[in-house]
């Protein structure tokens, strides 16, 4: 659907290849879509066998800074995995970050609405691509009424739970750790304090 989610990745140059970063459970699906638009290029598009490594510091001169949030450190790839011990959820939570499976969820979330234009995931200024009427419209003439947003959370709640606002649905809580979670709120819903199953949801809005 246009301007809902699918799956995001990332692209980079590697020895000489064009390296494409993807959740593995997406990755048949995904090339199968590529292979529609490659027509008469001669192009190969498969899957390698690199590991990606993941870390904060002491960053491997091959490795890239993920664009997402400089909080989110580097990436690299190698025949071997060599991540550092990072508790990323944590981190993701503190700058509201979604990630695919979780927040991000296929053909339902809208990119703008999970945030994508702070992860320098959109450009507003590229050629045609699928979604963009939408996209461009509800960043340039609407004003988002839903979205993603870092909450406090005293308790604790399933990934999934549903968030109530003086007994009416106000969204959804996700991602939790250390007394904060990612909800996807409606706006218009929220008040400073709200539930979510045994769990109490502040906000700020």
């Amino acid at each position: 659907p246009q301007g809902k989610y699918f799956t995001d990745f990332f692209i980079v140059l590697h020895e000489g290849r064009i390296l494409i970063d993807i959740l593995e459970d997406t990755s048949e699906e995904f090339i199968n879509k590529l292979l529609l638009y490659r027509l008469r290029a001669k192009v190969e598009i498969a899957k390698t066998d690199l590991r990606v490594s993941l870390g904060l510091h002491n960053k491997p001169k091959e490795a890239f800074s993920d664009p997402r949030h400089p909080a989110l450190g580097w990436r690299s790839y190698g025949s071997e995995e060599n991540s550092q011990e990072v508790d990323w959820t944590q981190i993701r939570v503190s700058y509201c970050i979604p990630e695919t499976n979780i927040e991000l969820v296929r053909d339902q979330t809208y990119i703008l609405e999970a945030g994508f234009d702070r992860l320098n995931g959109v450009d507003f200024k590229k050629g045609c691509y699928i979604g963009q009427e939408i996209t461009a419209r509800m960043h340039h003439k609407t004003e988002l009424k839903k979205g993603l947003i870092t909450v406090k959370v005293d308790g604790n709640a399933e990934v999934g739970t549903e968030i109530l606002a003086n007994d009416q649905n106000a969204g959804t809580l996700y991602s939790q750790s250390k007394g904060r979670g990612i909800a996807f709120l409606r706006f218009n819903k929220v008040v400073p304090e709200m539930k979510a199953g045994n769990a109490i949801i502040y906000t700020d809005k």
